[in-house]
């Protein structure tokens, strides 16, 4: 599966940005979906997984209640709405899949596929 990210920009302190992740070349319904972003000279972290239905889904403590992840399996089509965004939310955010996952995991080596990746900047 191919993976395309987009929405990232310059957003202000509090603000507010969703972010698309578009998947062709495979079956989306087979892969758990999730994004993941590396701070400036920081590795990668979690930030959200989804199921393969949409039915459930995770977050990383730091952007719980601020951020949903959702999908549309019908658009073939990943979405991270992040709303009061902070400076510490400054990173390129990657949208990731994986087909053999059972459960959703924060662990960036259990995705297989990653996009490009889109850079999100939040001002203070």
């Amino acid at each position: 599966v191919q993976l395309q990210a987009s929405g990232g920009g310059l957003v202000q302190f509090g603000g507010s940005r969703r972010l698309r992740c578009v998947a062709s070349g495979s079956n989306f319904r087979d892969y758990v979906m999730g994004w993941f972003r590396q701070p400036p000279g920081k590795e990668r972290e979690f930030v959200a997984a989804i199921t393969r239905s949409g039915g459930s889904d995770e977050y990383a403590d730091s952007v719980k209640g601020r951020f949903t992840i959702s999908r549309d399996n019908a658009k073939n089509t990943l979405y991270l709405q992040m709303i009061v965004l902070e400076p510490e939310d400054t990173a390129v955010y990657y949208c990731v899949a994986d087909r053999r996952l059972r459960v959703l995991s924060e662990d960036p080596r259990d995705y297989d596929y990653w996009g490009q990746g889109t850079q999100v900047t939040v001002s203070s």
